[in-house]
């Protein structure tokens, strides 16, 4: 009798305990969804402070083409002033890599770094190193010339920080120097080991918007002078530098989840080409500034520098006529390049058209890879072949 009692008596708290158990379960939960729905809704003030903050930051700048979701259009680079220089030197696009591997056309001097694939484009990550260090593969030492331009697109992913540019150069002694031009993760640029640092921020800053999308960069080194230029924007400009670079390279500090990721790595000889300043002794102009997605005739903005200047000059010399031509490398199908570069001229004068210039005084002709002025057996070699050329009619 008293085991029953005792057992009855056993099963009875059992389930005093369980159901008091779930009741707290309950309730718990309960306070759970009401602390998130709390949470919930000072992050939503949060968030439409934020918007309010933002609108009025954008609202200060006409222009705001760096705080959309979409990458600058050419009508953002409507004061792009960057032009690259007269002769490529370097170029990589990693297209001819393998992804995982080391790229063939690179050096590494520190750390690991490999080819990947990054929203769409082959890229170059950086995923060791405190420095990690890569170097152009090149003939000699120094390649550099004054003037000359250096390019490329890097992708911050808001975790990672930005490229580190390197440029070689020798003090007054004759030694082995290293500046370091830093593009940050939020389009800042800022040196470091120069006669005297620098730094400037990225206008209308705002991380939202740009991470997690390409940004291009450019440099430009004249007569002692250094112009940094991120998207759309001169970021920075250095009158006396103090150095004369004579090569250059990529590094930085990353890891296999936060590579620096980087690509379209561009070098050319010269830089703000001047075309005012040949009096139009000579019977064409050639350009490598005016440049177009893969396989298409879409002209990327960047190319705003070199088009700016086209602009100025016709419209400073009323009487000048051109015929655009269009050149490609050999790659691909012969027909089919002849097609295309057809089609980028007649971009080339849309654009032109758009921009105030007289139709009539523009004709346009395709050659396709017929005409090369360089190998085709490097990829600076192709990309001199790539180019628009303006003849005088």
């Amino acid at each position: 009798m008293k085991k029953t009692v005792f057992l009855i008596f056993s099963v009875f708290i059992f389930f005093t305990i369980k159901a008091n158990a779930q009741f707290d379960n309950l309730i718990n939960h309960a306070k759970d969804k009401a602390e998130k729905k709390i949470e919930n809704a000072m992050d939503g003030k949060k968030d439409n402070s934020k918007k309010d903050d933002n609108n009025t930051k954008n609202n200060s700048s006409s222009n705001t083409a760096a705080n959309t979701n979409q990458p600058p259009s050419i009508k953002s680079y409507q004061n792009y002033d960057f032009v690259p220089g007269d002769k490529i030197i370097f170029e990589d696009d990693f297209t001819e890599d393998l992804n995982g591997e080391f790229p063939s056309h690179w050096n590494l001097d520190a750390g690991q770094a490999v080819v990947n694939e990054v929203a769409g484009k082959a890229v170059f990550s950086l995923t060791e190193g405190n420095y990690c260090r890569v170097y152009p593969l090149m003939k000699t030492k120094s390649y550099l010339t004054d003037p000359f331009t250096i390019e490329f697109d890097y992708y911050p992913n808001g975790s990672a920080a930005g490229p580190v540019l390197f440029l070689a150069y020798k003090d007054k002694d004759g030694n082995d120097q290293e500046a370091n031009i830093q593009f940050n993760e939020r389009g800042g640029v800022e040196t470091g080991y120069l006669p005297k640092d620098f730094s400037a921020d990225y206008p209308n800053e705002d991380d939202n918007t740009f991470f997690n999308k390409w940004h291009h960069c450019a440099l430009i080194y004249k007569n002692n002078q250094l112009k940094c230029y991120v998207d759309q924007y001169r970021i920075l400009v250095i009158p006396n530098v103090g150095i004369v670079p004579n090569s250059f390279g990529f590094g930085g500090i990353g890891d296999m989840n936060n590579p620096i990721v980087f690509t379209n790595v561009r070098a050319a000889a010269g830089g703000s080409m001047n075309i005012i300043g040949k009096k139009f002794t000579a019977s064409k102009i050639v350009t490598h500034g005016i440049t177009f997605d893969v396989d298409k005739a879409d002209i990327k903005p960047q190319s705003m520098g070199t088009l700016n200047m086209v602009v100025r000059v016709m419209k400073n010399n009323p009487e000048l006529k051109f015929e655009i031509d269009g050149h490609t490398d050999n790659t691909g199908d012969a027909t089919h390049n002849m097609t295309l570069s057809q089609q980028r001229a007649d971009a080339v004068k849309a654009q032109l058209v758009s921009m105030g210039i007289d139709g009539s005084r523009l004709t346009t002709k395709g050659f396709g890879d017929t005409k090369p002025i360089d190998t085709n057996d490097t990829p600076e070699g192709k990309a001199n072949n790539r180019r628009v050329e303006f003849v005088k009619i």
